[in-house]
């Protein structure tokens, strides 16, 4: 973990400082949470707290945390850059998915590989964290284009080896960063973290649990909404359920009932784009997560150089990102792609 800076001389490197910038990291836990509800003000303000709480924490950092705004159409996305250290050094931008903000990234992903000497380039795009909530611009399914930005502004940071530069997705990241790969032919090494395949297969895979027939559930989402009423129940009547997609996804993708963010998903899909993915590619798959059930799927289309890497539950990795043991994750993939990337 890069050393708290900027503290008074008395506490400098100390432990009180290092308990400074992570109590003002964590006091935005709690808030991120609702970062997809359906009360805007509240959304607003909340993600406001967050976003200030880390920029406090940043500061003290040696060196310190970087701020970042990376030219997206007629937007900036917001970023951090960590650096590793005098370049020229190997880049990891990591990409996150619906869920968490440009925030979490920094103890799930950046941390860890800056401390390898990695530089690291952290972003929110369309449908993320303050892309969403302050701008008001809603996720799309071609995230090379968004990438494509990212890696733009990454050649002109300093340091930065052009050669060498990774991308790496979490939770539904797992699906961005295949996607932006297949049209982002700078990128050294890929990182899906889980694998995933095209999303409407995730939903026609599991509307028969929801008591859809099966013959029905295939044909999504050209089906009789009345056919679909079964789900719709079990969805209304589960608080999880009823987050995935009334609240997040609806705000998300800027739809108004369950049919629409259905079309919306259609779009998501890899398996037309899946033969251009040419760089170094590593899919991980915890074995009790839903999310990552098509993880083999993505691995065996690949055409290109692979690695699968399974995580257990009996290593206390078994759940969603490898949440409950993201050091095992990370010591595995980060040794991988260390591999990738040598010089």
């Amino acid at each position: 973990m890069p050393r708290p800076r900027n503290a008074p001389p008395a506490v400098r490197g100390s432990a009180r400082a290092i308990s400074i910038s992570g109590r003002q990291r964590t006091t935005a836990i709690p808030i991120r949470c609702c970062s997809a509800g359906r009360s805007i003000p509240r959304v607003r303000s909340g993600y406001a707290r967050e976003a200030e709480a880390f920029a406090r924490a940043a500061v003290l950092f040696d060196p310190p945390i970087t701020p970042v705004a990376i030219p997206f159409e007629s937007i900036a996305l917001p970023g951090w850059f960590y650096s590793g250290g005098a370049g020229p050094r190997p880049l990891l931008i990591c990409t996150n998915g619906y869920d968490e903000t440009i925030q979490t990234m920094h103890y799930g992903s950046a941390a860890a590989a800056q401390r390898r000497g990695y530089h690291v380039l952290t972003f929110d795009g369309p449908g993320q964290g303050r892309v969403l909530i302050e701008d008001g611009v809603l996720m799309r399914p071609d995230w090379e284009t968004v990438v494509r930005a990212v890696v733009d502004f990454a050649l002109t940071l300093p340091g930065v080896d052009d050669s060498r530069i990774a991308l790496a997705g979490w939770s539904f990241g797992g699906y961005l960063a295949p996607r932006a790969a297949s049209g982002e032919p700078r990128l050294a090494a890929l990182i899906a973290d889980p694998g995933q395949w095209d999303l409407i297969e995730a939903f026609r895979a599991a509307f028969p649990y929801f008591g859809v027939p099966t013959e029905v559930a295939q044909e999504l989402p050209d089906v009789d909404a009345k056919l679909l009423e079964p789900a719709f129940a079990a969805i209304r009547s589960d608080p999880q359920l009823n987050w995935t997609f009334v609240q997040r996804g609806f705000m998300v993708h800027g739809v108004d009932t369950v049919m629409d963010y259905l079309r919306v998903c259609v779009h998501y899909r890899l398996s037309d784009r899946i033969a251009n993915i040419r760089c170094p590619t590593l899919v991980t798959q915890a074995e009790s997560d839903p999310v990552a059930a098509r993880a083999g799927r993505l691995y065996d289309a690949l055409t290109g150089p692979k690695t699968f890497i399974r995580f257990t539950a009996a290593e206390g990795a078994g759940d969603h990102c490898e949440a409950s043991a993201r050091s095992v994750y990370i010591q595995r993939a980060y040794d991988w792609l260390d591999s990738v990337l040598r010089d």
